[in-house]
């Protein structure tokens, strides 16, 4: 069975198109770095799942990010998505707040998710999806319904060690010019989709699935495209961050501390920087004595 890949699939003569993501040795090399509870480890396997579904929807390059706060329990849920299908993670919450029993709404009362796209080319984009749903999958098919886009469906599933994800979306009127006959035809295969389990969404190949659920159907399954864990952090980007401070203050933590260490909020990889480093980064020359 193939994990770590997304694959598209369409009904033939029908303006219905779908993506299935699979995610398994990625999510845990992702959520490995860090201590997360299950049911953190279970909101960041879907929202991964769910951002690469959302870039097979994008025709852009660049990166794309899901960025869930709240004043609650979870205070952040962030996911990083490049076109590439490379993704990374992260999750800052409340030991003392957080149940293990709790549904989305008690985890992020009053929560909201930012969708940020930032194509390398183009102006910056950034949608608000309320995160007013039962679920994950439940505010990402509503922010859709409500936004007048492509009507989109989204299953979601995560056990803290793979996660599952499934998308139907409607196309423009190319193929079925008949309105009444689209709207049966999208209500048909999304009210199959509902049968889907959370074991069968994970877990089964796509093939496999798609024969359970549209045997009946003429779909077409396009090859599967890997999906991979990728922190794109670097010393050179982490000495840029440190630019953003100013030269008095990075001499005051230097002299306080004797080197700057600062950590990859993503991946905790560690960058530290001497008197040498801070030196060369602000164009001092030689190094102070």
């Amino acid at each position: 069975m193939q994990s770590d890949v997304a694959q598209r699939f369409i009904f033939e003569n029908t303006d219905i198109r779908g993506e299935r993501v699979q995610l398994d040795s990625s999510l845990q090399e992702a959520l490995a770095p860090h201590a997360y509870p299950q049911v953190i480890k279970d909101l960041l396997g879907e929202l991964a799942a769910a951002a690469v579904l959302l870039s097979t929807t994008l025709k852009f390059e660049g990166r794309m990010t899901l960025q869930a706060r709240s004043s609650g329990p979870v205070s952040l849920l962030m996911v990083e998505c490049t076109n590439e299908r490379t993704f990374r993670g992260v999750a800052n919450w409340d030991e003392q707040l957080l149940s293990a029993d709790s549904d989305l709404k008690a985890l992020l009362p009053d929560g909201h998710l930012v969708i940020t796209i930032d194509p390398n080319k183009g102006r910056r984009y950034q949608g608000l999806v309320p995160l007013e749903g039962e679920t994950l999958a439940d505010c990402f098919s509503s922010y859709f319904a409500q936004s007048e886009q492509l009507p989109t469906r989204f299953w979601l599933s995560c056990n803290g060690e793979q996660a599952g994800g499934f998308l139907l979306q409607a196309l423009p009127a190319h193929k079925e010019m008949n309105a009444k006959a689209s709207a049966a035809r999208w209500e048909h295969v999304t009210v199959l989709a509902e049968t889907l389990k959370d074991e069968e969404l994970r877990g089964l190949a796509t093939e496999e699935l798609l024969h359970r659920l549209y045997h009946e159907e003429d779909v077409r399954l396009f090859d599967a495209e890997p999906v991979k864990y990728l922190c794109s952090c670097s010393r050179e980007r982490t000495g840029s961050a440190l630019m953003t401070v100013s030269p008095a203050d990075i001499r005051e933590m230097l002299e306080e501390q004797g080197q700057i260490d600062m950590d990859c909020q993503f991946c905790n990889t560690r960058y530290s920087f001497n008197e040498a480093d801070i030196s060369k980064l602000l164009g001092e020359g030689e190094t102070r004595h």
